[in-house]
Order: C-alpha cells, then structure tokens, then sequence
C-alpha cells in the first residue's frame, strides 16, 4: 500500500470528513466547481500535513526559524512525502527582482562577464587596457618628457573619493606610515596641518597622499620605485602632479584609458549587480526608474492664473504665501508678463522660466527638488510625493547599471543587450556563442561550463511556455500563472525525486500552442519519482492525469464531498458535472445573436510599448471585448500597460505613466474606468469579503440598532474588529496568537 497516498477524515474548511487514496509517483488532477474544496484538499490538507511532518523531522534548533506550523483538521494521512507548493502568487513585489535574478540565470550571467567581458571606456569607446608599473613608468617618462624638461613630480595615492567625513582616522594612519604631505580637494598641505584642519563632516572629500616627489631625472629604476610604492599605497591607482607645467595624469594597474583619464577597477561579478553599490547606477541606485516632479501635476488647471494659485504645491505645502508671491511679482516684471493670465496662455518659454528658474528665479520644480532632498519631514516628503511620477531613470535610460558597465561587452553586447534578448532568442544565441571567433580560445575554455548551465536553465523555462518573457523583465509585472511557471522552472532544475508538488492552475493564462510544453513538464517530475498534484480546470490537463479527483458536488457548504475518482474514462462515465460536460453531454453553448457594435469607439494608435511594434487598435464601446493571442503576444501590454493607465491619467488625473503610444481617441466617450487584475485585494490578515465590500458596516448599523445594543449604548463601532472596544484585546483582532 505504500503506493498510495491514503487520507482519512479531511475536514479542513469545507471538507466533509473524506476519505481517499491517491496514487503516488503519478500525475493526479484535483477538479470540481470553484468554491468546492479543491484547494482545501490540496493546500490545506495534503501540502500543509506534508510541511508540518517534514519541519518537525528537524533539529529543535532549525524548527525555530519556520515557526509553529498547525496540524490540519485530519484523522491520519499514510505514505506522505515532503511536499512542494507552486501557486499563482505575485512573485514578489521588490522592484529590484527581476526574472533573471529570481530564476539565478543572472548571477551566472554577472561571473560569464566578469571572466571574460571586454572593457571600453564610456567616452571614447576604446578597449580599456591594464599596465604593469614598468609601462607606467615609461609613460611617465614619455609623458612628461623627463629627459629633456625640468619637472618637480609629486607621487599621489588616492585614498578616498568624494566621501563625507572628518577622515581623522585615515589621516592619523598616514602620519604613521611617514606620508610628510596630503592633497585635500586640490590643495595640497602638510600632514600636520591637514590633521588640524577639522574637515566639514557634511561634505564629500577627496584625499590623496604624496608618497614621492622627485625634482631630477636620474634612471627610470627611480620612477619605477615611485611608481611601484605609490600603488600599493594607492590601491592600484596614482596621480603624477608636475609643479611646473602644472600637467596631472592618473595611472593605473587596473583597466585604463589613457586619452579619456578613465579608470575601472577590477572585474567583479558584483560589479554587474544593480543591487550591489559597485554595480547600480548612482541616480536611480539600481531601480532603472526614478520619482521626478511632474509638470502637469504642479500646474493642474491652466485656467488658473499665477495670482490665483495655479502652482498647487506652492499653495498648498507653504504658510510663506507673502513671500511667493512677492517672488513671483519680480519674475513677472523682470520677464515682463502679467501675473493674472491665465497658464494656460502663457508663452511657453514663461511657463519653462516658473517651472524651473532663470538663474536668478530658483524655480518651482528645483525648489520642490531640493526641499524634497533637504527635509526631515516625513510629512513635507509625502506632500511633494503627491506631485511625482514614476519615470526612466534619465542616467541609465531603464538599464540599471552605471555607465562603466555598460560598456563591458562580449560579442559586442553588454549584459543588458544580453538580458533584453526573449528567452528563446537567449538559447540561441549562447548556443552559437562558442563557435564565435571573436573569443579566444582561452576564454572559450572559460566560458564553456557557465554557458552550459545557462542554457539548461533556458530549456526549463521553455518548457514551461515562458520563452516569450525576457530576463530584465521585473518580478513586480508577471501575472500569477507566470510566476507559477517560473517556481515549475525552478524546480526542474533541482532534480529533487520522492517528492509532493501541488500545484494551483498552472494552465492559466497558456495559450493552447504552450500547452503541450507545460504538459511535457509535469511527465519529466513524474519519471523522476515525484507525486504531481494538480488543481485544474483545464479540460487537456485533466485529459493527461493518470488520476481524476472530482470534489463536489456544489460549492460552499453544499461542496467538499468526493463525487468522483478515477482514471478519464471512469469520469467520462460518472453523472457528475464535470463528467458530462468532459463525456460531451454538457457543453457551453454559443450565443446565435450578438450584440449590434456601437458607434462609439476607442482608437488606441502607435502602441510601441515592450514588444509592440507600432500598432493600432480599435475597440467598440457597449460591448464584450476579448483580447486574445499567444502568450507572450503583448495582450496585457496593449490593454493593462497602455489603455488602461492612459485612461486613469486622463479621467482621474492618475500618477501612473501608460505605456509608449502615440494617441488614443474617443476618451471623451468615457467617465471612469476600473482596472481589475490578479493582484490581492487586501495584505491585513483582518481584511475579509465583508469588509472589502463595505457590506460589513450596514451590518455593523444593524447590531448597533438592537434594542440590547442601545441600552448599552453601543455604537456601530462597538462591533468593529478594527477599533479598540469592539475587538478582542487579547489577538488584537487577528483570531490567532502570534
């Protein structure tokens, strides 16, 4: 009997004491109407007691760190293995995730560039090069033609870069090691006097020691000495200061280019990293996105004038209104317009000068800027929030990574050309990578077992009908299904046998050309020894199952019954629901009449966000519409990203930024629009149907209108789990004890 799974007495949720045997090492599908009990069986019964046995069969030590995990409401479950759940949440919501780093094909991605990735300098787009100290000492020699002229050369360590601080311990470390002087921002000063300077905590600053000075050209085993002595105090990097031609280079160990001055340190694979320091560019630290002051949300009403208002956060965040307004009087006559014209008549080279400055005139984007920058207000930062969007980061343009990084290529493509490819056109391309004969035969060597593993990877996600999606994809913007796909990925990658995998509609969202793909997946966890649990739906995914649950026979309390079980053609033959309609004596039928299209239409033209190349659509109003396509077509960017954050910005002055279009017309049809996704509707645990609906708070009036309840005085309130009084003090309204 160790063959099956064998459940006894599942009364968890809606179950009605049942019992069954699953078999293992099979695909079994779990079906019924929405509502029923599938979930309850998979999840919280047969997913939950796994994870429950598999926690307490660890130390006491390691069971600390998952909690106290509850027994569900079950007599016994035999032959139980560790169990794997993969639903439909979001995989995360950090915009710092992306596909590649939660798939981990990125960290390889990050080593095969720091092994073999080919440095150029940003500016000139030169290969950047790495110099022993012999050939830096030569080209100082050339450099600053020491045989010929007269020189007073000083040796300069870099020790930090526009870093903010008093550097006390630094400078008392260099008076230690004999340093006789230091460079602080340019101006050069005994090591004594430096100490007694008191530096500006609050500033960044720059400081660089003089390790030599060297006035007379002997031999070059002396610049060599200098050279050699002022690197290893510099951490592979020097300045060479000549006092009298008053010329400056700076040299380095690490990859240089010596026309543009540009140094980049040693290849890291933090240095690829948009969530490491070293690697993310300074402006967004990474986001690829960055809050700016939106114009149209500091100007609303161009009907307004400037003496009226028309500035919102000026009249709104500010008791200085005295003060602005004599600001903008002398903007108006130094520039010479009128304060009461309306802005939306207004000159455009005006309306630029009031938004951000003259020169003289500061400016009321600048101004909100660095308020923003300087306050400790919490509630100054949210009130200037109001007034931002989210847009590209102007610095990277969405890439992440600072520009350095940007111009470390193989093949002649950085790591985000890389990462822009769909994962189908990345498999094809590392599979010819090694038969390219721009790479060494050295680098071949060490790219070969890195690109191995990112093609298998590949493969999975393949597998799973994911080869649509690229890696720099954020992990925010995936529906459930695909994050659902990306965990099935995950976990073909393991290799993990003996196991319990549940899954929840992992069909959802595929296009029937994905399908097959998605059902090859759950064969290859089975041949490898695994149980796959499925709750499903979808008529060919039941169709594959070498085992049918059917829980039914209604949904609620009219459900949690096993109506069925069995092979397909056991359930084909059973007067259940979902057995007529998968035996064809049910079917849904096709309306004979449609409704007459409207007149009314939305045109939506020039869509070009993601992959849309340049469409137009047309969508008629009063009626049903579908959006249909393969997966990965661009359905959800031309309707959700595009059309329905358009309408939002224009009817209810949204701050989210629609996708790229050109126009959309006939939005004056419109009055509102509601966007429904898959996102959760609420994160408190005290949040429920009720609640969300407002259908709590007639019943709430309800009680309080009792003829106990208002001897009592007992207000509407009183009957709240959210406000003190209502609630239970001892759970705080939660039901349980944390």
């Amino acid at each position: 009997m160790r063959d099956k799974i064998i459940i006894h007495g599942a009364r968890e949720h809606n179950l009605k004491n049942i019992s069954l045997e699953i078999p293992r090492d099979k695909i079994v599908v779990i079906t019924g109407l929405s509502g029923s009990g599938k979930s309850s069986l998979a999840f919280d019964t047969i997913y939950a007691e796994g994870q429950r046995r598999y926690v307490e069969s660890l130390s006491t030590f390691a069971r600390q760190f998952f909690g106290n995990i509850e027994k569900p409401d079950i007599d016994w479950i035999e032959n139980l293995s560790p169990a794997i759940s993969i639903d439909q949440r979001s995989a995360t919501q950090n915009p710092r995730s992306t596909v590649g780093t939660i798939t981990e094909i990125y960290d390889y991605l990050r080593v095969l560039f720091a092994r073999i990735g080919r440095p150029h300098c940003p500016e000139c787009k030169r290969q950047l090069t790495r110099q022993l100290p012999e050939e830096i000492a030569q080209n100082i020699i050339k450099e600053f033609n020491l045989r010929e002229k007269s020189f007073d050369l000083l040796f300069l360590a870099p020790q930090v870069r526009s870093q903010k601080g008093e550097h006390k311990y630094l400078l008392n470390k260099l008076k230690n090691l004999k340093i006789p002087q230091v460079r602080i921002d340019g101006i050069l000063m005994d090591i004594v006097e430096a100490q007694l300077a008191a530096l500006d905590r609050n500033k960044p600053h720059t400081i660089e020691a003089v390790v030599e000075e060297i006035k007379s050209f002997e031999n070059a085993g002396d610049i060599l000495k200098a050279v050699e002595k002022t690197l290893k105090l510099g951490l592979s990097n020097l300045s060479v200061y000549d006092f009298t031609s008053k010329k400056e280079q700076k040299y380095s160990k690490d990859y240089f280019c010596s026309k543009c001055q540009t140094v980049l340190e040693e290849l890291h694979p933090r240095l690829f990293s948009f969530n490491s320091p070293q690697g993310a560019c300074p402006v967004c630290q990474g986001l690829g996105r960055k809050f700016e002051i939106e114009p149209t949300l500091v100007l609303p009403n161009p009907r307004l004038t400037l003496a009226e208002g028309a500035i919102r956060p000026w009249s709104r965040i500010t008791s200085h209104a005295s003060w602005y307004n004599k600001t903008l009087t002398e903007l108006a006559k130094r520039n010479k317009f009128s304060l009461d014209l309306p802005v939306g008549e207004l000159p455009k080279k005006i309306c630029q000068i009031v938004l951000y400055g003259d020169g003289v005139f500061e400016g009321v984007i600048p101004n909100l800027e660095r308020r923003y920058k300087e306050t400790n207000s919490d509630y100054l930062k949210l009130e200037i929030e109001k007034y931002m969007v989210e847009k590209i980061c102007p610095a990277c343009g969405g890439k992440r990574l600072r520009p350095e990084v940007l111009n470390i290529t193989i093949d002649d493509k950085n790591i985000v050309d890389v990462t822009s490819m769909s994962i189908e056109k990345m498999k094809d391309y590392f599979g010819t990578l090694l038969d390219n004969s721009k790479l060494t035969a050295n680098e071949k060597i060490i790219a070969k077992e890195i690109i191995k593993t990112v093609k298998e990877r590949l493969s999975f996600l393949l597998d799973v009908g994911l080869g649509y999606l690229t890696l720099n994809r954020s992990a925010s913007t995936l529906a459930g299904g695909e994050s659902q796909r990306i965990r099935l990925a995950t976990q073909l990658g393991t290799g993990l046998m003996g196991v319990i995998y549940v899954l929840d509609e992992p069909s959802i969202g595929l296009h029937p050309r994905d399908h097959d793909k998605l059902l090859k997946t759950f064969e290859v966890l089975k041949q490898l020894g695994n149980t796959v649990i499925i709750v499903e739906h979808d008529r060919a995914t039941i169709e594959q199952a070498d085992w049918i649950v059917d829980i039914g026979p209604a949904a609620g309390d009219h459900g949690g019954q096993v109506v069925a079980e069995g092979t397909i053609d056991k359930i084909r033959k059973s007067p259940t629901l979902t057995g007529e309609y998968l035996s064809g004596k049910k079917k849904i039928e096709i309306p004979k009449k449609r409704r007459p299209q409207s007149y009314n239409q939305l045109v939506i033209r020039g869509a070009s966000e993601f992959n849309l190349k340049n469409i137009d659509a047309t969508i008629p109003l009063n009626n049903f519409i579908c959006v249909t396509g393969v997966s990965g077509s661009g359905k959800s960017t031309l309707i959700l990203e595009i059309l329905a954050k358009a309408l939002a910005n224009k009817l209810h002055r949204a701050k989210e930024q629609p996708g790229k279009y050109r126009a959309i017309a006939g939005i004056k049809n419109l009055d509102k629009v509601i966007s429904v996704d898959q996102s959760p509707i609420g994160r408190t645990p005290r949040s429920n149907p009720a609640t969300y609906t407002n259908l709590f708070t007639p019943i709430r009036e309800l009680f309080a209108a009792t003829p106990e309840a208002q001897a009592r005085h007992y207000d509407p309130s009183r009957f709240s789990f959210n406000l003190r009084g209502g609630r239970c003090e001892t759970c705080r309204a939660d039901g349980m004890l944390k």
